[in-house]
């Protein structure tokens, strides 16, 4: 049974969000403030946390960095602060996740596997990844598309890597210009989605209608492709 902490200083939330996972399967855990959820994160060991912003003493940015501090352990943020500044400040914190209230229980509970699948401790990626008709062998930096080798710039693979051994995680643009060109990298966000641009038109991925990677406006990008085969 999956052990979840819900952090939320409204108590019908908490009953609401209690309910609906209890009803699932999940194993519950319910506080008020960020101090509560920084030690119920320490001393419970959950193996998610669902995170409000709005706490009374601590904003919810703080808790993320102080879980950060010392644990792994998946944090998808619920709040009704919709500002992508909001969104981005909880992502570069450390949360894997972003979800605005009012939402939809579904999409939650989808979203809690996907980031529980991500954090669970298993072998290393394979050698060869393949989403449909793209074939990526991460040990020999070759990516193929439906059989033919696609010529990708060392930038461009760094960041289709980045992207496709991340699959369902909300990548911000900092997080990506860090990872694939650097400490010293940031605030570049024109930059990065230039490169986007270039590789989303070699992998023949319509931006209006994704099939690999999807825009999150004025945060980030998402990696969707279901991976299809991979060999070890």
């Amino acid at each position: 049974m999956n052990r979840v902490l819900v952090v939320d200083d409204e108590p019908q939330i908490r009953r609401a969000l209690r309910t609906s996972l209890e009803a699932h399967g999940y194993e519950v855990q319910t506080v008020g403030t960020g101090e509560e959820a920084v030690i119920g994160a320490a001393e419970s060991a959950p193996e998610l946390m669902l995170l409000d912003l709005g706490l009374p003493d601590l904003d919810g940015t703080e808790v993320i960095r102080r879980v950060r501090g010392f644990t792994e352990l998946p944090i998808i943020v619920l709040s009704v602060r919709d500002a992508q500044q909001d969104k981005v400040a909880a992502l570069d914190a450390g949360a894997d996740d972003y979800v605005t209230k009012p939402f939809a229980m579904e999409e939650l509970l989808a979203r809690a596997r996907a980031a529980m699948r991500r954090a669970q401790p298993g072998e290393p990626p394979a050698p060869t990844m393949r989403f449909g008709a793209l074939e990526m062998d991460l040990g020999r930096r070759l990516v193929l598309l439906e059989g033919e080798t696609l010529r990708l710039t060392p930038t461009e693979y760094q960041l289709l890597e980045a992207f496709a051994t991340h699959p369902g995680k909300l990548l911000t643009h900092q997080w990506l210009l860090r990872k694939v060109w650097g400490q010293g990298y940031g605030t570049e966000t024109t930059y990065l989605r230039t490169y986007v641009r270039a590789l989303r038109k070699k992998l023949g991925d319509d931006a209006q209608a994704p099939q690999l990677i999807v825009t999150e406006p004025g945060v980030g990008y998402r990696w969707i492709a279901e991976s299809t085969d991979a060999e070890s």
